[in-house]
């Protein structure tokens, strides 16, 4: 008998968790990755084509000074916005972002390791201290904010369909089992404002799941776009990443467009 209802959701929730810990536990079964350094990346640094993969699972909560941050970000907001939400869709909103998640994609991006972006020549001078301090910045500012007035917006946009926003929902909140696609809320939470706790160390002092980042009212096009980059393999550099590419494998381009244009749809809720 089909299960329904409460059952129905509960063996969605218990299947994509356990989707979750199989692809966490091939990550932990690879030839010994280098452990994150502690004290980040050491300023002289070279980007290069392709590098070891970073064990983002023994990080430590991140230390950086934000107003340092807010000193340093003029150049940052020609496409992140004054107050880190993005005034160009493709590029992601940076408000409220877990600081921890936004210094290692800057690390990663001053390495090589990511795809080439508009990023990647901003990132090159960048020492260790600024780009703590600016992840510490964005990260003091107020995650999701009320859509300012004045934010220029694409008058000719159509608004997604209820049908889409509501499989984006689902797929959120449960997965779907038949075609092995977890939950996103398991690591993203369910109001989609990170793992829970994220930032309380566990008992080696680690804080593994702020890597993870806050997706709620994210950028539609920025997140289409990176998902279609673990579909593709474009970003198989550290361990979360792996995580999001076994996951990305399994999303269709439907599925992809139904998560993003529901995430975006929470802006400002």
């Amino acid at each position: 008998m089909k299960p329904t209802g409460t059952l129905s959701t509960i063996l969605s929730l218990a299947t994509g968790s356990l989707l979750v810990l199989l692809a966490y536990a091939q990550v932990r079964a690879q030839d010994a990755p280098p452990p994150a350094p502690q004290d980040g990346v050491h300023e002289s640094a070279a980007p290069h084509a392709a590098g070891p993969l970073l064990d983002l699972r023994r990080i430590q909560p991140l230390r950086g000074d934000a107003a340092a941050g807010k000193a340093k970000s003029a150049l940052c907001s020609n496409c992140h916005g004054e107050q880190g939400i993005s005034i160009v869709p493709i590029f992601p909103n940076l408000a409220g972002q877990r600081a921890e998640y936004m210094y290692w994609q800057l690390v990663e991006s001053k390495l090589g390791n990511l795809p080439p972006s508009t990023m990647t020549p901003l990132v090159a001078d960048l020492s260790d201290a600024d780009m703590r301090d600016l992840a510490a910045y964005y990260a003091s500012l107020p995650p999701n904010p009320p859509l300012p007035a004045d934010r220029p917006g694409d008058e000719t946009a159509t608004p997604p369909a209820a049908d889409v926003l509501a499989r984006g929902q689902a797929l959120y909140l449960e997965g779907s089992p038949e075609a092995g696609i977890p939950p996103c809320q398991g690591c993203h939470g369910r109001d989609a404002l990170g793992f829970r706790n994220a930032l309380q160390p566990n008992r080696s002092g680690h804080v593994p799941y702020a890597t993870y980042p806050i997706l709620r009212g994210q950028q539609r096009d920025y997140l289409q776009i990176r998902l279609g980059q673990y579909q593709g393999d474009e970003f198989n550099d550290s361990t979360p990443d792996l995580v999001m590419s076994g996951v990305g494998h399994r999303l269709d381009p439907d599925s992809i467009a139904a998560l993003s244009s529901y995430l975006s749809s929470l802006y400002g809720n």
